[in-house]
């Protein structure tokens, strides 16, 4: 098996490597002195020394450091001048013999006015506030000791604008501080593009591209500008009461099911460690929450392998190809509004989540005997795209969707909160639904980028060789660059596939165009739209003053659960043989085709950029002479 890895890692967490050491300089922090280094602005230096100085718009992790809150301000002296000035630091280098001071009275008053200028237009409201409790402007305000809030205007926060239109977002202007952090991320982490500075000076906002909404723009909902922005401004559409009102209802059988990724990106809001396994504990905590039934989307997983395995294994024998994975639906939204020309490329297997979703209307009723019109289905997601998926018109039949509700991983942390259940303190329990909750350590890594490549080149070689491949664990494909290609010998009459994984849609965008301009000769491409894949989905826990800090200790717990399974490859889970066996017959049976697939519709959005746009972001990243 050989590999290549393609140069794309915009912002995607990669392990730390050897750096250059830079050329030191000698300065002084608080009256201590401390060695600066060449290009370094004030705030790293002052963060390597531990030295805390507050931030709102600056986000390390994605090279974005605007300097638009000027909350960081730090008092300098240059050498052999007479006078202090007040800079911003995080755009501020350090330079030899600078003289910096962190806490003197003058700047502390500075400091409290900024934030008292941030909240003159911004929504009071903080206990109807998404981020409330866990909100970066509340810390600041804090830390700078607000007193008071003489400027704030009521009447300018009202006429702020408010787009729910979208079923998985909600842009909130009420309480955005204009950091800029989404747009940053937006486009040059994610290659989308979609968000735009709009208006200026008071009226400065965040807005959607052609002045359109949220739900007809170009985003394609994968979530990741609500990971790093610091306030309520973005978030998740909350569905947590229809879900518990669900889940109280004593005429319906909920049925809940939960992604491979939630259960070791979960633990660290209950104050365990960063990517510890908490499967058993969501099941105790699911039942207590008063969940019928409780399902495991790793199941689905397995079954989506035996689907689009012998999908793309038809398309091979018919030299039709690449074919891309459909698993990840911000990436189909992705297809849909820029690339609607490569759908017929893409596998028509439906995701996990919607695999689980029919099923749980269809075949498990029928195993237990219960009225379908009973059954409600919630999943718990890392992502907030699977919100848009459910309510696609495809996956709805007569009215009925194929699920009902989705609780992202930070809703389901607040439901749990609000009922008093504490995760921690709970006992672990196990899957016991005989139908639909066992999984393979194939269909755990799904929850990772490579994890889909990998489970299907599992069960593709036993299909093509009827033996088990020998090594399960194919390291070639556990990268974290942002696009990995391998050639991989799956032997009979199938021979040498070439594959490539990709995560993050930046590098997405990079392939798609290398497919499309007839320069690929790849066989199968599974791409995640979020860096990292789903364990560090845009529904996923988030950090503050980081994105995505846990992407490896997750990932890493992952592959471990994969190792310590008695099963490792989907085609030998159990269950999934029984479900084949007693009701859906063979894989891409006519059946199986009519309930676990699924077709795309063209709804392309035209990316173009007047003048003023170039200039506005001209403006908005640097300073312009």
């Amino acid at each position: 098996m050989d590999t290549t890895d393609t140069g794309v890692t915009d912002m995607v967490p990669t392990p730390p490597g050897p750096v250059e050491p830079a050329a030191e300089l000698s300065a002084t922090i608080n009256g201590k002195v401390v060695a600066g280094r060449a290009g370094e602005t004030i705030l790293e230096c002052a963060r390597r020394h531990e030295v805390y100085i507050p931030t709102l718009c600056e986000l390390h992790d994605i090279d974005h450091a605007p300097g638009t809150c000027r909350v960081c301000l730090v008092e300098i002296k240059m050498p052999h001048a007479d006078k202090t000035h007040l800079v911003a630091s995080c755009t501020t280098p350090m330079q030899d013999g600078l003289e910096i001071n962190t806490r003197t009275p003058e700047l502390r008053e500075m400091q409290r006015l900024q934030v008292e200028l941030l909240l003159a237009d911004h929504d009071q409201d903080c206990a109807t506030c998404i981020r409330h409790g866990k909100c970066d402007l509340q810390d600041v305000a804090q830390f700078v000791g607000l007193r008071q809030n003489r400027f704030f205007d009521p009447a300018r926060v009202a006429a702020r604008p408010v787009d729910e239109s979208s079923p998985a977002l909600i842009r909130n202007m009420k309480r955005c501080i204009r950091c800029q952090r989404c747009i940053a991320i937006c486009r040059d982490g994610q290659g989308v593009d979609a968000l735009i500075q709009i208006n200026s000076g008071l009226d400065t906002a965040v807005g959607l591209r052609h002045g359109l909404t949220q739900k007809n723009s170009a985003c394609v909902t994968c979530g990741q500008c609500v990971l790093v922005c610091p306030t309520g401004a973005l978030g998740e559409r909350d569905e947590t009461d229809r879900a518990l009102e669900m889940m109280y209802d004593p005429e319906l059988v909920t049925v809940v099911q939960f992604a491979p990724a939630v259960r070791v990106g979960f633990g660290e809001e209950f104050g365990l460690p960063p990517g510890t396994n908490v499967e058993g504990q969501i099941i105790t905590a699911l039942r207590k929450l008063g969940a019928s039934i409780v399902l495991d989307t790793n199941w689905g997983a397995d079954l989506v392998i035996m689907e689009e395995g012998t999908e793309l294994l038809h398309r091979i024998a018919e030299r039709k190809k690449p074919t891309f994975s459909s698993c990840c639906p911000a990436w189909i939204n992705f297809v849909e509004r820029h690339y609607p020309d490569i759908m017929p490329m893409l596998s028509s297997t439906k995701s996990p989540q919607q695999c689980v979703g029919t099923l749980a209307k269809t075949y498990l009723p029928e195993r237990m005997g219960i009225d379908p019109a009973r059954i409600r289905v919630i999943s718990i997601m890392p992502c907030t795209a699977k919100k848009d998926e459910i309510v696609r018109r495809q996956l709805v039949h007569d009215g009925v969707p194929e699920v009902d509700v989705v609780l992202t991983t930070r809703e389901f942390a607040r439901m749990l909160q609000r009922e008093r259940i504490d995760l921690k303190s709970l006992p672990p329990s196990t899957f016991d639904n005989p139908y639909m909750s066992e999984y393979s350590g194939a269909g755990a890594i799904f929850g990772t980028t490579g994890g889909v490549m990998e489970a299907a080149i599992r069960t593709m070689y036993y299909v093509v060789n009827g033996h088990e491949l020998e090594h399960v664990e194919i390291e070639q494909l556990r990268g974290f660059e942002g696009v990995r290609t391998a050639t991989v010998e799956l032997g009979g009459a199938v021979g040498t596939v070439k594959i490539a994984m990709c995560h993050g849609l930046k590098p997405t965008r990079q392939i798609v165009e290398e497919v499309r301009s007839g320069k690929s000769d790849l066989d199968f491409i599974e791409i995640m739209a979020c860096p990292g894949g789903c364990v560090d989905g845009g529904g996923t826990l988030r950090s503050k003053k980081a994105y995505l800090p846990h992407a490896l200790k997750r990932r890493a717990t992952l592959f471990g659960i994969d190792k310590n399974r008695k099963v490792r490859q989907s085609h030998r889970n159990e269950q999934v043989q029984a479900l084949y066996r007693d009701y859906l017959g063979h894989p891409n049976s006519e059946k199986a085709h009519h309930l676990l697939h699924t077709y795309y519709t063209d709804r392309k959005i035209e990316m173009t950029q007047t003048v003023r746009e170039v200039w506005a972001d001209l403006k908005m990243n640097g300073k312009v002479y």
